[in-house]
């Protein structure tokens, strides 16, 4: 008795049949190039003002805090420091969500494929979890700047010993020094297995 074959085997020979076939290599044709110009020289650069905050990615890098000697830790310019670091950084996320709603209230299209509309939603999806990190991010920065307020900044939440300017400086909204947060992650890792 002859078996038929089902659609799927079908489709699987289909598609070994097309793979199969040997492709047929280009010519490349190599084109002369052009004669380059003689360089002319470069004007001398003016020295660039230190920036506040650089943005790389979501994550921010800020300006390194020189103490003075002798300069006690989280001493009253340090707490200015991060004060104008925190509230810089809060404002440009805000200017960011507000860009975001205005964005989205333009954008906003009926597509009549709904490839486009399916498109459309993820993509303001996607924009609207990266909000509602930054706003949850904008609250962490509120309390940050409580706790300076409230001469509670710079100290681990776990231990009570200092954080740390290099630490704070890459993060500063961290509550826990190095070792209290490895030991977090530690725990979080054998949690999740």
């Amino acid at each position: 008795m002859v078996k038929k074959k089902s659609l799927m085997q079908k489709a699987i020979d289909a598609a070994k049949k097309v793979v199969a076939k040997p492709v047929a290599a280009k010519k490349v044709v190599a084109k002369p190039v052009a004669a380059k110009k003689a360089a002319k020289p470069v004007a001398a650069k003016k020295a660039a003002k230190p920036v506040a905050a650089k943005k790389a990615g979501s994550l921010k890098q800020f300006n390194s805090y020189t103490p003075k000697t002798n300069e006690k830790y989280m001493s009253k310019s340090q707490r200015k420091h991060f004060i104008k670091i925190l509230n810089e950084w809060k404002l440009e996320l805000s200017k960011d969500i507000d860009r975001t709603v205005s964005n989205m209230q333009v954008e906003l299209t009926a597509y009549a494929d709904p490839n486009d509309r399916a498109s459309q939603e993820s993509d303001m999806a996607l924009e609207l979890r990266n909000r509602d990190r930054e706003r949850k991010l904008i609250k962490k920065i509120d309390k940050t700047l409580l706790n300076i307020s409230n001469d509670e900044y710079g100290y681990c939440n776990g231990c009570g010993e200092e954080i740390g300017l290099n630490r704070l400086l890459a993060r500063p909204t961290a509550t826990l020094c190095i070792d209290c947060k490895t030991l977090d992650e530690i725990r979080e890792r054998k949690m999740a297995k």
